[in-house]
């Protein structure tokens, strides 16, 4: 066996990552009107807990083997990480009262900046020169497709320190994350973020949808935009860098524009086209350099890979 064939098996890993990160952030965009609508109806910490409540509870009763299968550690594990996305979200969520939604959406994004400045910073871990830049051109595409001006307030501080929860849940899924616990980490982590957000959402008790159409969004949100994308976000992560899936990740508000486009009736517009496609020309530097370093400079000589193979 070469070094070539085991680098050609993680380069397929890699790429399926990529694309199933790549179908997440679409899914992920699809919601935007979704949550637009429904949080109107009900309040924004109601509709967390029963989301991931939902979720953890349909994931559970479909693929329970894997859930039994983890061990204390893993859970541990999975509590810390839903805690994390739990606060990520409230924080987002909360923010979001305090300033308006395009700022929200460029300010969360940040954690594309945030995951290998913390990488570097306390993991001390080498961040190459390309993964700079294509963290450079995710960010200067956010600005574009989202800013129109922005203020320093309470709402856009809470929505930083989204950011860099988001960051840390990032790194931490990366580190702990592998295939074969990626369906049970899911599990955990939904079921954990539906208890971090129940004691916001209790008092008064908890406002559920009020007709069918509702009801059928929030279950979408649950399975495809929650449990789905958490089991798919943690598989995926169990084969990236966690700063080469932040950058897949910024692909996120490109896909909402391109929803708002076709199915929100809005036009499209020089902005939303440069913006996103420097995030698209962040994702091909991103892929490059996560090529790059998992391509060998030379193969076996054939005597060693004999060897191996007896």
């Amino acid at each position: 066996m070469t070094r070539r064939t085991g680098a050609d098996e993680r380069g397929r890993s890699e790429l399926a990552a990529t694309g199933l990160l790549v179908a997440v952030t679409a899914v992920w965009g699809s919601t935007f009107f979704l949550i637009r609508d429904l949080v109107r109806v009900v309040p924004s910490a109601d509709f967390l807990t029963v989301r991931f409540a939902i979720a953890a509870i349909a994931v559970a009763l479909v693929l329970h083997r894997p859930v039994r299968a983890l061990t204390r550690r893993d859970v541990l594990v999975g509590i810390g990480l839903g805690a994390l996305y739990g606060a990520a979200q409230l924080l987002q969520t909360v923010g979001l009262e305090h300033t308006s939604a395009s700022v929200s959406g460029f300010i969360t994004g940040m954690y594309v900046v945030l995951t290998p400045a913390i990488t570097a910073l306390l993991l001390r871990e080498r961040i190459e020169a390309s993964t700079w830049i294509a963290v450079a051109l995710s960010t200067a595409g956010l600005a574009i497709l989202s800013l129109r001006g922005v203020s320093v307030g309470a709402g856009e501080a809470l929505t930083l320190g989204s950011a860099v929860v988001y960051a840390l849940h990032i790194i931490a899924l990366g580190r702990w994350s592998t295939p074969e616990r990626a369906v049970g980490l899911a599990v955990v982590q939904s079921a954990t973020i539906a208890i971090v957000c129940l004691p916001f959402a209790a008092p008064g008790g908890i406002t559920l949808p009020r007709d069918g159409g509702q009801w059928a969004a929030l279950v979408y949100m649950a399975l495809a935009a929650g449990a789905g994308a958490l089991l798919a976000q943690t598989w995926a992560q169990a084969h990236l860098s966690a700063t080469r899936a932040a950058v897949v990740m910024t692909l996120e508000p490109v896909f909402a524009a391109l929803f708002a486009v076709l199915l929100g009736g809005e036009s499209a517009t020089a902005r939303m086209l440069l913006g996103g496609a420097l995030v698209l020309a962040a994702m091909y530097v991103a892929e490059l350099a996560g090529r790059s370093s998992t391509t060998p400079a030379v193969e076996d000589p054939p005597s060693e890979a004999l060897h191996h193979d007896a």
